[in-house]
C-alpha cells in the first residue's frame, strides 16, 4: 500500500504558504478533478483510472504550489500517467486534443453563459508549432509528476474496502430498515439493502476524489465514512443492542467525522431543500457518536503504564 502523503496536515500545503486561501486551493482542486472526470469519460477510461489520476493530482499538489504550475497540464499528464497504471493506455495524441477540447469548450461556456450556443471549439493541428509545446510540456509534467510521487504507483481507493466492509454487514445481519420493505423475503430485503449501500457509497468516494481527503485519511478509513454515511441515506440502522461505531470496527470518530463532513460539505450546494434537513440530521448523529465515545473513554479505568500502546512517531 502506498504512503505517500497520506495524513497530510493540509494547513501545510504549498499553495497556502504561497498565500492562497484554503477555498480558493479546494475550488481549484475541485473545478480540475471535475475536468479529469469528464475527460476520463470522454476517454472512457474504467473508473479506477479515473480516481487514480485524481489521487496522481492531489499529491502533486500536496508538494507543489498551484501557483507554480499550470493545473491543466498536470491534470493531463496526471490522466496519461494513470490511464497506464491501470492498464488502460491511451495515445497521448488523443488524450491532448479531447482534454484541449473539453478546456476550450468549458473556457467558451464560461465567457458566453446565458448566451447563444457557443460555436465548436477550435481543435490543435498536430502538425503545428502549439500542439508540439503543449505535447513536450506533458510528457516533461508526467515526469515530474513521477519524481514527485516517488515512483508510488500503486494506489489504493476506498471501493474495494466498502464492498467487503458492506458484504460483510449485510451477510451477518447486523444492520436493518428503519422501515422494512414491504412483499420481500429476509434474503431480498438484504440483497436490496446491500445493493443501495454500494450504490450510495460508490456516490460518497466518487465525491470525495474532488476533495484532498486522499491526502488526510486511509482509503480504508474513507472507505468506512462512505459507508456510515450511505447507511444514513438509505435509512438503514444497526440491531437493537449496537452502534454504528461498533459494527463499523470501532473506527477514530474523530476522523470519521471530519471525512463525512467535509464530503457532506462538496455534494450539499448540489441538493435540494429536502436534502438539507437529512443533512442536519446526520450532522447530529455524528455530534451523538463523538460524544459517545467520548464518556465511554472517560469511564473506562486508566491502564498500567505497561499497558499502554507505544507512542505513534508525528508525521508530517
Amino acid at each position: 500500500m502506498s504512503t505517500v502523503v497520506t495524513h497530510l496536515d493540509i494547513s501545510q500545503l504549498p499553495s497556502l504558504k504561497d498565500g492562497m486561501s484554503a477555498e480558493e486551493e479546494a475550488t481549484k482542486r475541485r473545478k480540475t478533478c471535475r475536468f479529469i472526470e469528464e475527460a476520463g469519460r470522454v476517454l472512457k477510461l474504467p473508473r479506477v483510472a479515473i480516481s487514480t489520476a485524481m489521487v496522481f493530482f492531489h499529491r502533486f499538489y500536496a508538494k507543489h504550489s498551484f501557483q507554480d504550475h499550470d493545473r491543466f497540464e498536470v491534470a493531463v499528464a496526471a490522466i496519461v500517467l494513470a490511464a497506464k497504471t491501470e492498464e488502460s493506455p491511451k495515445k497521448l495524441n488523443t488524450v491532448i486534443l479531447q482534454c484541449h477540447e473539453l478546456k476550450t469548450r468549458g473556457m467558451q461556456a464560461g465567457r458566453m453563459k446565458g448566451a447563444s450556443p457557443p460555436p465548436p471549439p477550435a481543435s490543435l493541428d498536430t502538425k503545428g508549432e502549439e500542439f508540439s509545446k503543449l505535447k513536450e510540456r506533458i510528457l516533461l509534467m508526467e515526469r515530474v509528476i513521477l519524481h514527485t510521487i516517488g515512483f508510488e504507483l500503486s494506489i489504493d481507493h476506498p471501493y474495494k474496502f466498502f464492498v467487503d466492509q458492506i458484504k460483510k454487514l449485510t451477510q451477518t445481519r447486523q444492520l436493518v430498515y428503519k422501515n422494512p420493505p414491504p412483499n420481500l423475503s429476509t434474503r431480498e430485503t438484504y440483497q436490496k439493502m446491500m445493493n443501495e449501500l454500494v450504490q450510495y457509497s460508490m456516490s460518497f468516494a466518487n465525491d470525495s476524489m474532488h476533495t484532498s481527503l486522499c491526502l488526510q485519511f486511509s482509503p480504508q478509513l474513507i472507505a468506512t465514512a462512505c459507508v456510515y454515511l450511505a447507511g444514513q441515506f438509505a435509512k438503514v440502522e444497526t440491531q437493537a443492542g449496537s452502534t454504528w461505531a461498533s459494527v463499523l470496527g470501532d473506527p477514530d470518530i474523530e476522523s470519521l467525522a471530519s471525512i463525512c463532513v467535509q464530503i457532506l460539505d462538496l455534494i450539499d450546494p448540489r441538493k435540494t431543500g429536502g436534502d438539507l434537513e437529512n443533512f442536519k440530521k446526520i450532522r447530529t448523529q455524528l455530534e451523538v457518536l463523538k460524544s459517545s465515545r467520548e464518556k465511554t473513554s472517560t469511564t473506562q479505568p486508566p491502564r498500567p503504564p505497561s499497558e499502554l500502546p507505544a507512542k505513534r512517531p508525528k508525521t508530517s
